[in-house]
């Protein structure tokens, strides 16, 4: 962990197909300050076109991380996430871009926190949606919503870049350790009877919002083990 902020923050790109699109988003990071890239089953990113749209900031795109899988890229991370257009009951808690600023710099302060930025086509996909704490929404015009994926990256780091605030937010656990706590916590619950019986979709439902719920601040190493205490003292309980 460093102590310089924007070095805590990773901006992820999933799955992006065109080269430029990362060299630009590089150069984006660089202007604003930022140096973590990380990059989710890439095209060839280090081609020419890559190396001219970073221009001046290949250094970002050399040493970029390169992840096989999705869930690989979160593995290390303790508050991930996403970027969207599309909003919906599904795509979570989704807070405009200004809003979220401050709890971002806050967290970066002593936890890795992941940016997420979606396919070029058709952006992050529920299911990986799930997996972030909230959704940052960057408002466009109705009459051409999408934006180009470097100009998504330049427009949060910028605005992260022109902020800083004193406070800090506590030391928070990775999000792979969390998972495990999805799990636990949905054992529970069917001990308890509280997911009818064979109703998947309300299964589904009720993890999705406790995603939603702790994933939207993240959890420190002593809430984690509260948590999980709390389920094993209830089970133990249960089956007497």
């Amino acid at each position: 962990m460093t102590e310089n902020w924007k070095d805590n923050i990773s901006f992820i790109l999933v799955e992006p197909k065109e080269p430029g699109n990362i060299g630009a988003s590089a150069r984006a990071m660089k202007n604003m300050g930022f140096r973590n890239l990380e990059l989710v089953k890439p095209v060839n990113f280090l081609s020419n076109e890559a190396r001219q749209m970073a221009c001046g900031s290949t250094d970002i795109l050399e040493r970029a991380r390169v992840h096989p899988g999705f869930r690989d890229a979160l593995k290390d991370k303790n508050l991930v996430i996403g970027t969207t257009r599309r909003l919906g009951k599904t795509r979570g808690l989704i807070v405009p871009l200004e809003e979220s600023i401050k709890r971002i710099i806050t967290s970066a302060k002593k936890n890795r926190v992941a940016i997420l930025f979606g396919r070029e086509r058709n952006g992050l996909t529920n299911k990986e949606i799930e997996k972030c704490g909230f959704i940052i929404n960057v408002p466009s015009d109705p009459s051409s919503p999408s934006l180009n994926l470097a100009q998504s990256v330049l427009l949060v780091a910028y605005e992260l870049g022109k902020r800083t605030y004193l406070k800090n937010a506590p030391a928070l656990v990775r999000h792979g350790e969390i998972d495990k706590l999805y799990k636990h916590i949905q054992t529970t619950l069917k001990l308890l009877e509280y997911i009818p019986r064979g109703d998947r979709d309300i299964e589904k439902r009720i993890i999705r919002n406790l995603k939603h719920l702790i994933g939207r601040a993240g959890l420190t190493k002593w809430e984690l083990n509260m948590l999980h205490g709390i389920c094993s003292q209830v089970e133990k309980k249960i089956k007497g």
